[in-house]
């Protein structure tokens, strides 16, 4: 799969019928390996080791309704009370981030109200913080340690 800019990890990878899948450490169970969800295992194997998120505070392809429809979130991060606090959106790297993937990620957050979106093709990652207040967003330089959204 293809070099990302992240750190390089190590997973668990095998042929089943001539498909490649991934062992989703998150979900407990092989998934299909296609290049969004190499992103997504790499995004949140660096948000668990060097971000220090808790694994038992992540959910991955979590469904929810939205305007009666079902939709399924690459990833949520809840706080120790349950709360979700941050989405994370993922992308194949060959998907160039712009501004329909950030409209995606915000309307995600119409219903869940997280205070940090965070957009990822593996090459780019956008982190922003939501002041309800205000009703503005601040792009942040880099993804928080888990002890700073909660």
């Amino acid at each position: 799969m293809e070099k990302l800019n992240l750190p390089t990890y190590s997973f668990n990878i095998k042929l089943i019928e001539q498909r490649k899948y991934i062992f989703d450490f998150i979900r407990k169970k092989f998934v299909i390996l296609t290049p969004e969800e190499w992103v997504r295992q790499n995004f949140l194997k660096y948000v668990v080791d060097e971000k220090k998120y808790p694994e038992s505070l992540i959910a991955v392809e979590k469904e929810f309704k939205l305007n009666k429809l079902s939709k399924r979130s690459d990833a949520i991060v809840y706080n120790k009370l349950g709360n979700p606090v941050l989405i994370v959106e993922c992308k194949a790297a060959s998907v160039k981030i712009d501004q329909n993937v950030f409209d995606q990620i915000a309307r995600y957050n119409m219903k869940l109200n997280v205070e940090f979106l965070v957009v990822t093709n593996g090459l780019e990652h956008y982190c922003c913080k939501i002041n309800y207040k205000t009703q503005k967003y601040t792009f942040l330089k880099d993804i928080p340690e888990f002890n700073e959204i909660v």
